[in-house]
């Protein structure tokens, strides 16, 4: 429900919500102004459009109808978020379906380079990492290009995680039949390691991903073929659980087998055997085998970024506004992870999160900042003061 205080009264920017998109600053300096398409000028500009779309993640609306209303009747989103005089239900979603998108590109890429030369490196020595998966979103049967299958409707991401920052690096967006192996070379830069699960596994890809400069450990099927070149000396004599390691080409010869010669590790956890392939050569089996196991924090970036955030809970329709909607919810935990950072030396948390959400309402309410007496001499204008004014009245 909107927080409002008194109608009458100014409040300005809140300092949490101001150092939360402080980063934001620099970078909407070099961001060009949206142009309108026709003569009317736009009713909502880039910076209100993101700060918009930011404070809907972060505050967790319900809907966008939900945002709006807020925008329109909360003191602090409508002084502060809103564009100085209001938006209407049309020019949102207009804006939302149509304008923004490259302007929002920049600002990801601009903001994720800030934080990954801020944030620590949780494993600099095993080089850059980045955990690749896709993820589908229920969408709706109006939603023509979100093909899926017959009577469904799904999108899907294609995304890249940081892990050693542990934030956000490129993501991609199609229907949900799309296949998700050929975005790894989008995703991953040369000298980059892409850690990704067996549904990835195709042997022409690791020649190409060799070619490209760009490393991989990926996990695949246990009966693979394989060629075995070279065996190199593992821990199994030591009650180790890398049980084998050695340079192989992967597939049958004369039909899918690889042309470079690449590094195959087995290693057993409980009762499970994982078998990963790799180009990297550099690092022990067991650095391998962690390496792989790294690949689940993108699962807990998922599962955290759409419960907490809710960048699922789908406000746009077309394939263009469901993509502004995703960067914006990038965006708000590229913020939240600076924030953290500075303001605690700590990673995104939802203990963080609602700290600053509580932060933000309190400093908008002025709790703290209301007069200890309120002397009311209008008794009519009394009834319209909020009941925490006119309590302290009665205190008197």
């Amino acid at each position: 429900m909107p927080y409002n205080i008194d109608p009458t009264q100014d409040f300005g920017n809140t300092p949490t919500f101001n150092k939360l998109i402080r980063p934001l600053n620099d970078i909407l300096h070099g961001i060009p102004e949206l142009e309108s398409r026709g003569n009317r000028p736009l009713q909502m500009d880039f910076e209100h459009q993101l700060k918009a779309l930011i404070f809907y993640h972060l505050e967790e609306h319900s809907s966008g109808r939900h945002l709006l209303q807020v925008l329109e009747e909360d003191d602090f989103a409508k002084n502060n978020i809103a564009p100085p005089n209001g938006i209407k239900k049309s020019s949102f979603f207009e804006a939302l379906n149509t304008r923004g998108l490259n302007h929002l590109q920049l600002v990801f890429d601009m903001l994720q380079n800030t934080a990954v030369n801020l944030l620590p490196s949780d494993y600099g020595n095993l080089g850059s990492l980045v955990a690749i998966d896709g993820s589908l979103i229920d969408a709706v049967l109006s939603m023509t290009w979100a093909d899926y299958r017959q009577g469904s409707k799904k999108a899907k991401i294609h995304f890249g995680l940081d892990l050693n920052a542990g934030i956000p690096q490129k993501i991609y967006l199609t229907d949900g039949k799309s296949d998700e192996r050929p975005f790894v070379s989008d995703i991953l830069l040369p000298g980059q390691t892409g850690v990704l699960d067996r549904g990835y596994q195709k042997h022409a890809l690791f020649d190409k991903w060799e070619d490209e400069g760009k490393f991989f450990v990926c996990r695949i099927k246990s009966k693979t073929d394989r060629e075995v070149l070279e065996m190199y000396k593992t821990d199994a004599d030591n009650d180790g659980t890398v049980f084998f390691d050695a340079k192989v080409k992967l597939g049958t010869e004369g039909v899918n087998q690889t042309r470079h010669a690449i590094r195959l590790i087995g290693y057993k956890i409980g009762n499970t055997d994982y078998w990963v392939a790799t180009n990297r050569f550099d690092l022990e089996a067991a650095q391998i085998a962690f390496i792989y196991k790294l690949r689940w924090d993108v699962e807990k970036f998922f599962k955290w970024w759409k419960r907490h955030l809710k960048v699922y809970h789908i406000i746009a329709r077309t394939e263009y506004g469901l993509l502004v909607q995703i960067l914006t919810g990038l965006i708000t935990y590229l913020l939240l992870s600076i924030y953290c950072h500075n303001n605690y030396g700590e990673k995104v948390s939802i203990r963080r999160v609602r700290e600053i959400r509580i932060r933000i309402q309190n400093e908008s309410r002025k709790i703290y900042h209301l007069p200890q007496k309120v002397i009311v001499k209008d008794h009519k204008r009394c009834q319209e003061i909020p009941d925490v004014i006119r309590i302290q009245k009665h205190e008197l």
